[in-house]
């Protein structure tokens, strides 16, 4: 087995508070939408469209693709750059 180490990339990244659908949508354009039905917010992923919680973070990647990430694992993952 190898061991392998995450590189640092830098990422720009909206936290879902609930009511800030229209900074979502500026940030990840036509990658995310509301669901009315379900009252969700949907993002569209690589894999799939996936649904992002109230508190997750949209990440948009390095190659341009967004994705919703729980709080935890992006305070585990990134620290704010001053």
């Amino acid at each position: 087995m190898k061991l392998y180490r995450k590189r640092p990339v830098t990422i720009e990244a909206v936290q879902w508070h609930g009511d800030n659908l229209e900074e979502i949508v500026a940030f990840a354009g036509d990658d995310v939408f509301w669901d009315v039905d379900s009252q969700t917010l949907r993002v569209g992923t690589l894999e799939g469209v996936m649904v992002a919680s109230q508190g997750d973070f949209v990440i948009k990647g390095i190659d341009g693709e967004f994705y919703p990430c729980k709080p935890g694992i992006f305070q585990a993952t990134y620290e704010p750059l001053l």
